[in-house]
């Protein structure tokens, strides 16, 4: 049954007249009057009475009211619920990360979140410096950042991961045995800057001990900045993540005193969507592991 046809009957009936009906419908009181005409004759029963001061409902008219009201009702609560979930199919969750975290946690994280959301599309992308996530969440282009916390951004920020920082030397480095690395031994060595703005990260280690380096810039991957101490061109300093399986070629040891950075997850403040929230819960479910 034509459900318009009902809610345009219910309108009618309560404005007790066609005139009035058509202006709050926006149709004609001849195409109207032609709508109620059809929906009577495919009912059977007479349902409108027609008189010269308006309409009113019929005997049937009034004993099947209550049960077009609830059908329209349930019908509407249907449509919204189909819009509903027609919403949740088509979401998208927009997540900037770092490469170093979208090569070792997202493969796991977002094999974890599919099996729990398969309906909710994910949009991967990996930044080139250490700000653009806090820029993009800031500029609403993101919905989800993983990065290393950063002063002068607001967001709501789950910390998860202290990502020890480790000097790179060459292979035949004079260690004599040691374990670790003053950072005051960087000190006048050709001291090979990762690119993407970890310039930060290391020149804050550097002030804890008073360390003014010779940096040479250097504007390839973390990789090739591996390969190039491993070659005897500088020395570094890289976090676990950047590093982990890239060292074959190089000495990698802990700096002293120890330094890391603070990596986690930052939403936009306040928001907490379905999805994210059980995306944040396999984030949490998997840096149990680590």
């Amino acid at each position: 049954m034509d459900s318009k046809k009902l809610e345009i009957l219910v309108t009618a009936a309560d404005l007790g007249s066609f005139t009035k009906a058509s202006e709050v419908v926006g149709y004609t009181q001849s195409g109207l009057t032609h709508m109620m005409d059809a929906l009577e004759r495919e009912i059977g029963l007479p349902l409108l009475r027609r008189t010269h001061s308006g309409i009113q409902l019929t005997e049937y008219g009034t004993k099947l009211m209550p049960e077009i009201r609830a059908f329209l009702r349930a019908n509407a609560n249907l449509e919204n619920q189909i819009a509903a979930l027609k919403e949740q199919a088509k979401t998208t969750i927009r997540i900037a990360a770092y490469a170093s975290v979208a090569m070792h946690w997202m493969p796991e994280i977002l094999y974890r979140f599919r099996r729990l959301c398969p309906d909710v599309d994910v949009d991967l992308r990996m930044v080139d410096h250490a700000l653009e996530p806090f820029e993009l969440l800031d500029a609403g282009k993101t919905d989800v950042i993983f990065a290393s916390r950063q002063p002068g951004f607001r967001c709501d920020w789950t910390p998860l991961y202290e990502d020890v920082l480790y000097a790179i030397l060459p292979r035949n480095y004079p260690l004599h045995g040691r374990r670790e690395f003053p950072l005051e031994e960087f000190a006048g060595q050709e001291f090979l800057m990762p690119y993407g703005r970890f310039d930060m990260d290391v020149n804050a280690a550097m002030r804890q001990v008073g360390v003014r380096l010779t940096a040479k810039p250097a504007y390839v991957d973390d990789e090739t900045v591996i390969r190039m101490v491993g070659r005897g061109l500088g020395v570094t300093m890289m976090s676990e993540l950047m590093i982990r399986g890239r060292t074959d070629d190089v000495l990698c040891v802990p700096v002293t005193p120890r330094t890391s950075r603070r990596m986690g997850m930052g939403i936009h403040p306040g928001e907490r969507s379905d999805s994210v929230h059980k995306l944040l819960g396999c984030v949490l479910e998997f840096t149990k592991t680590l």
